[in-house]
């Protein structure tokens, strides 16, 4: 007989499915604090049994860690790339432009996803990171600015309603910040950067806002180029001015000096 018996899902297995979802979803992000065993029995309207059958369900599978004070959801990407990726930049970096240019072709879809997908739920937190963002460049606080600056990127991965790409981006998340922070450090003093950098986010957020992909993507790319050749002019200038230094530290070494040698009266 081609029938076979058909048995109903465990009701552990089902809130286990059901907590997974909100997981890879994005709505209990890694670091949320679960609510208790008993809480959650009552918003299941179940035992506490079987709560527990689901969260060790969740916790074998990697999702789930125990800390002091309960379960907290793991970042399914933490024993992953990023780790690698972050060991891979340390003392090397001329190899950030690597993730620039990933950040250049990920964002740049991203953005467009957004701005084609975003709910009313993802564009008032877009909106409260822009605003966010906006009042701390008037302030001029370039720390503050860099987080509130990765926390709108951030809302946008959100808001492209992509899985693979939220997660990815959430487990580079620090790669991400520590990204933001650095470039904002180097960048900031240079004149016209830190105006020019304020519009390019006023165009995406704009982008999004009004639901053109077309444009989203571009104002995207057009920023995390903007960060890249700036980027590559100081690294070029920081070369050229090891190289001069390099020259005149052999010259001292010689004994030479900058001036032209004596004429000889013969």
């Amino acid at each position: 007989m081609v029938f076979q018996a058909v048995r109903p899902p465990r009701l552990s297995d089902a809130i286990a499915d059901q907590i997974r979802d909100l997981i890879y979803e994005g709505a209990l992000p890694p670091g949320t604090r679960l609510p208790s065993e008993r809480e959650l029995a009552e918003r299941f309207d179940t035992s506490r049994p079987t709560i527990r059958a689901a969260l060790t369900k969740l916790d074998q599978e990697g999702l789930l860690q125990v800390q002091r004070d309960g379960l907290h959801v793991a970042d399914p990407m933490a024993d992953n790339a990023p780790t690698s990726l972050a060991t891979m930049y340390e003392g090397h970096p001329e190899r950030f432009d690597d993730y620039l240019e990933f950040r250049l072709i990920i964002e740049r879809e991203a953005t467009y996803y957004a701005a084609l997908r975003a709910t009313s739920v993802d564009r008032e937190n877009i909106t409260r990171c822009f605003e966010r963002l906006m009042q701390l460049h008037e302030e001029a606080d370039a720390g503050a600015e860099a987080q509130a600056d990765a926390d709108f990127h951030l809302a946008i991965y959100e808001a492209c309603h992509n899985m693979t790409i939220l997660h990815v981006v959430r487990g580079m998340s620090a790669l991400l910040r520590n990204d933001v922070i650095h470039n904002r450090s180097r960048l900031h003093p240079r004149t016209g950067y830190h105006q020019l950098n304020g519009q390019q986010h006023r165009a995406i957020y704009e982008a999004i806002m009004a639901g053109s992909p077309d444009a989203a993507r571009a104002a995207a790319h057009t920023h995390i180029a903007l960060v890249r050749e700036f980027l590559d002019e100081m690294q070029k200038a920081t070369e050229r001015l090891e190289t001069s230094l390099r020259r005149m530290a052999s010259k001292a070494q010689l004994g030479q000096t900058d001036q032209p040698p004596p004429i000889d009266p013969e």
